[in-house]
């Protein structure tokens, strides 16, 4: 299921295509196209080319290890997660290498490695799906996950799928059209709350 942007001003089609849903066919993924999305992540940019990012890594064909990361999900992912050819953890490192201060763009960069996975994956015709949804506390149990490490979000990856696998309620934002807020409300000028005018 395609659904693209209707974006205001011309974009690249790369981002027009993206977006995020919940139902995927459950097949696996070859590792030749694992390797491709974890190698466009690894050449974002970073603060002081610190490359705060970790992935932990579950492909559907290892049934017990995918297993283990969808129970890291909050059970509303699950639901849709389950049919995914591959799972992702995100955990960035909270401090510099170079002097141990906090790194306060940690967090920004794993935001910047993980659009770069994503939109990879747009361009090899799959399907992505970003989520806050995860058990914090349960992933640095089950992969001891160390001091100083902090577990973000969690990714889904893997081929486009029939809305009507869906619960009814998911299916409904499946369907629904894609809306963003226009310029005027985030992009100020002269001040807090002054539309810039674009």
């Amino acid at each position: 299921m395609e659904k693209p942007a209707l974006a205001d001003h011309p974009i690249h089609e790369i981002m027009v295509r993206r977006w995020s849903p919940r139902a995927f066919a459950p097949r696996p993924l070859p590792r030749e196209q694992v390797l491709i999305l974890l190698e466009a992540a690894r050449w974002a940019a970073s603060s002081f080319n610190q490359q705060p990012w970790h992935f932990l890594v579950a492909t559907r064909d290892d049934e017990a290890r995918f297993a283990q990361m969808l129970e890291c999900l909050v059970p509303g992912n699950q639901v849709w997660a389950r049919d995914a050819s591959l799972l992702i953890l995100t955990v960035t490192k909270g401090t510099f290498d170079h002097n141990g201060k906090p790194n306060s763009c940690a967090v920004h960069d794993i935001g910047l490695t993980a659009c770069q996975l994503v939109l990879q994956a747009t361009a090899l015709g799959l399907a992505t799906h970003q989520m806050a949804g995860i058990e914090a506390d349960k992933i640095r149990e089950v992969y001891g996950v160390p001091e100083g490490f902090e577990p973000v979000t969690g990714i889904a990856v893997g081929y486009p799928g029939d809305p009507d696998t869906l619960p009814d309620d998911l299916r409904e934002m499946e369907l629904a059209p894609r809306t963003r807020r226009p310029f005027a409300e985030f992009v100020f000028a002269d001040g807090w709350g002054n539309p810039a005018g674009y």
